[in-house]
């Protein structure tokens, strides 16, 4: 199953700006994004993308497509690091809760530049296994 691209960067951009008004505003607005990223993960389903459909001009099957599974894996990241940067912040450890948002926001920006993080990270984790049946 495929998802188009200028879905995905609506929802990378999303996480780029929540993560932006978390750090400039209040640690507050990161409940935004991770509530989005659990629900996500939970119902397969996310609503800003579900939400920004109705923005495409063109059907769906007209855009350079995107893996559905690779998005839940980036997704899977993202909210675990929003969450961790969270429970920093409660923790009263707030170096901690800027670094993995800022890694967050950082994946999310890059991913906009075309580069994406998860997408190696998930490659090597594939490859590992792999690996590890060719070799049993």
């Amino acid at each position: 199953m495929t998802i188009p691209k200028p879905l995905v960067q609506i929802n990378q951009s999303f996480i780029v700006l929540s993560v932006i008004a978390g750090l400039l505003i209040t640690p507050l607005f990161l409940l935004l994004p991770f509530a989005v990223g659990v629900y996500t993960l939970a119902t397969k389903k996310n609503p800003v993308i579900l939400a920004a459909k109705r923005l495409l001009k063109k059907p769906a099957d007209q855009y350079v497509q995107e893996d559905r599974d690779q998005q839940l894996f980036n997704q899977w990241i993202a909210t675990v690091c929003l969450g961790l940067s969270i429970a920093f912040f409660i923790a009263g450890l707030p170096l901690l809760g800027y670094i993995f948002s800022i890694m967050v926001m950082a994946a999310a920006g890059i991913a906009l530049m075309g580069y994406c993080i998860g997408c190696t990270l998930r490659y090597r984790l594939m490859m590992m296994k792999y690996n590890r049946t060719r070799t049993n």
